[in-house]
C-alpha cells in the first residue's frame, strides 16, 4: 500500500466501523477502513457454517433490536428486519403434566390463558403487563438520547422523569426487583434472561441491570427482530453505502501498532507499511486497542456465552403438544428458572459445569427461510441458534475441546427433557463455539460479546461532556462495542464516534 494519509483511519471492519465510515465520508472526509481478516463484518458476518449444506447462518450476532431506524434512514440502507409473532415459549413440567408459558409479541388471549394455566390467580400476568408497560414508556423516552451527546446521570433522570422506574433499573439490583414483583420461578427466570445474555453476573449484580436495560430499549420498543437474509445482508448493505460514499476498505490488513502525536495518528500494518490520519477510530475491543498503543490493558469480565448453531432435518416435536412452529419461532427458554440461573452462576464461579445448562434458542428460518436454499426449504430443513448461559471462558481454559463437548451435552440435555425424541435424531449438522473460540476467530477478548463490561448510557455528573467514545488521546476514538452505549448490533457507537470526530474537525 505504501505511504498514505487520510482524514480518518478506522481499525476494524465490523458493522460499527462501517457505519462510522459512511457518516464521515458523507460529510466529505477521506476514510480508510482496515480489516485484519479476509472479509468484513466481524461478528455480523453470515457464513456457510456447514460446507455440505447451502445455508448461510448468522454465526455470532443473530437478532436486531438496537439498530435505530434513524441510522438506516440516514445511510440509505436497504435492509429489513422482520417482526416475530411469538416473543417466547418456556416449556415446563408440573405434577407429571407437560405444558409451557407462551408469550406473543402482542398480548393476546392465548398468552393470557398460558399465564393463567401457570398461575391461576392471575397475579403474574397482571404484574407482567404492568412491568412491561412501564418499561415501554421508559424505552420510548431514552431511545432518542442514544444518538445524542452523552447526558449526565442527573440530566437523563430528569429528562425521563420516571423516578420509580429509574430506581429499579439504575439503582437497585434487577434480581431484587424481579423477585419483589413476580412470584413464580419460571416467570422470574424468563424476565431475568434479558439481564444475562453475554453477561457473567448474578441477578443481584449491577452488570445484570445494564444488560437488561439494553435489551429493553432498542429503537424505543425493545422488539428483537430477525434480519431478512441474515446478518450478512446488513454487512452487504453497509459495504454498499460505504463504497458509494467514497470509503476505502482494505482486507487482510492487520494493524500491529498505533501511535499519535499533536498532529496526526499513525498505524503500522503487519507488512510494515504505515498510514497516517488526522483521527483514528477503533472498532476493536478496548483491550486490543491498548495493546496496539502499548498502554495499560483495562480489565473486564470474561465472556460467558456458549454459541451453538444447528441445522435440523425437521423441527422436533414437544411433549407439551404445542406446534413447534410456534414454540421455536420466538425465544425458546429451557432450564431458565430464576433459582436455576443463580445456582448455575455460583457453580460456574467455582469452576463447575452443570449437567443441564440454561439455554435459549430461536429458529431463524421460521421467520425468514431465505437463508436456506430452495432445496433445503422444500426438504423441511430449519436452523436453530442456541445460547448457553453462565459458561465463562475460565471453564474452557484447561481443555477447550473437552469442555465444549461436555457443555454441548449439558445444553442438549436441557432441551431434550421437553422433546418427544432427542434433538440428536433430527440434527443434520452442528457447530459449537466457546468463548475461547469466539476470541480466536473474531478477536473478542475472552469471548466477551460486548468487548468489555457494559456501561449505563449516561456519564456521572462530575465527568466531562462528550459522546461516550473518547479516549485519553484526543485523536483516538472508540467506534465499537467498547464505547459507552456500545454492545449488540446497533451502529450507535459508530454514529456517535463519527459525530465526535466531526466535532473535533470544527
Amino acid at each position: 500500500m505504501g505511504e498514505a494519509s487520510f482524514d480518518v483511519v478506522i481499525v476494524g471492519g465490523g458493522h460499527n466501523g462501517l457505519v462510522a465510515a459512511t457518516y464521515l465520508a458523507k460529510a466529505g472526509k477521506s476514510v480508510l477502513v482496515l480489516e485484519a481478516n479476509s472479509t468484513i463484518g466481524g461478528a455480523t458476518a453470515s457464513v456457510r457454517a456447514f460446507p455440505e449444506y447451502d445455508a448461510m447462518l448468522s454465526r455470532y450476532s443473530y437478532l436486531v433490536s438496537l439498530l435505530p431506524d434513524t441510522i438506516v434512514s440516514d445511510l440509505g440502507l436497504n435492509f429489513e428486519c422482520i417482526s416475530r409473532k411469538v416473543s417466547s415459549y418456556t416449556p415446563y413440567s408440573r405434577d407429571g403434566v407437560d405444558s409451557g408459558l407462551y408469550v406473543a409479541r402482542e398480548w393476546d388471549q392465548e398468552t393470557a390463558d398460558s399465564f393463567l394455566e401457570l398461575d391461576s390467580t392471575g397475579n403474574e400476568w397482571t404484574a407482567w403487563q404492568k412491568f412491561y408497560s412501564e418499561l415501554a414508556v421508559f424505552a420510548e423516552k431514552i431511545a432518542p438520547t442514544m444518538l445524542q451527546p452523552l447526558r449526565s446521570r442527573s440530566e437523563l433522570k430528569a429528562l425521563i422523569d420516571m423516578p420509580d422506574v429509574w430506581d429499579y433499573l439504575m439503582e437497585r439490583p434487577i434480581g431484587d426487583v424481579i423477585q419483589s414483583r413476580f412470584s413464580n420461578d419460571i416467570v422470574q427466570g424468563v424476565i431475568l434472561t434479558d439481564a444475562l445474555v453475554g453477561t457473567f453476573a448474578s441477578a443481584f449484580e449491577m452488570q445484570a441491570n445494564i444488560c437488561f436495560l439494553y435489551h429493553l430499549i432498542g429503537n424505543g420498543t425493545g422488539e428483537w427482530k430477525v434480519p431478512r437474509g441474515g446478518m450478512g445482508a446488513l454487512v452487504k448493505e453497509l459495504e454498499r453505502v460505504a463504497l458509494a460514499a467514497g470509503v476505502s476498505i482494505t482486507v487482510n490488513s492487520r494493524v500491529t501498532k498505533i501511535v499519535s502525536d499533536a498532529a496526526k495518528t499513525t498505524v503500522t500494518l503487519e507488512n510494515g507499511s504505515e498510514i497516517s490520519s488526522k483521527y483514528l477510530l477503533s472498532n476493536v475491543a478496548p483491550q486490543t486497542l491498548a495493546k496496539l498503543r502499548e498502554t495499560p490493558v483495562p480489565t473486564s469480565l470474561d465472556g460467558a456465552q456458549l454459541k451453538i448453531n444447528i441445522l435440523l432435518k425437521k423441527l422436533p416435536e414437544l411433549k407439551s403438544g404445542i406446534d413447534p412452529r410456534l414454540a421455536f419461532a420466538g425465544t425458546f427458554h429451557a432450564q431458565e428458572e430464576f433459582s436455576t440461573f443463580e445456582a448455575v452462576f455460583n457453580d460456574a464461579k467455582a469452576g463447575k459445569l452443570p449437567n443441564k445448562l440454561p439455554i435459549e434458542m430461536y429458529c431463524h428460518t421460521l421467520t425468514d427461510p431465505s437463508i436456506l436454499s430452495s432445496e433445503l426449504q422444500a426438504a423441511g430443513y430449519h436452523t436453530l441458534t442456541l445460547f448457553g448461559f453462565h459458561t465463562p471462558a475460565t471453564l474452557f481454559d484447561k481443555n477447550n475441546e473437552e469442555i465444549k463437548s461436555l457443555a454441548l451435552k449439558a445444553a442438549l440435555a436441557s432441551l431434550n427433557q421437553y422433546l418427544v425424541e432427542p434433538i440428536e435424531n433430527v440434527i443434520a449438522d452442528i457447530e459449537v463455539k466457546s468463548p475461547l473460540d469466539i476470541e480466536g476467530e473474531i478477536g473478542l477478548p475472552r469471548g466477551n460479546i460486548f468487548h468489555k463490561d457494559l456501561s449505563f448510557p449516561f456519564r456521572e455528573d462530575h465527568q466531562a461532556p462528550g459522546w461516550g467514545v473518547e479516549t485519553d488521546d484526543p485523536r483516538i476514538f472508540i467506534c465499537g462495542a467498547g464505547a459507552i452505549r456500545g454492545g449488540g448490533v446497533s451502529g450507535i457507537p459508530g454514529h456517535n464516534a463519527a459525530m465526535a470526530v466531526l466535532d473535533a474537525f470544527k
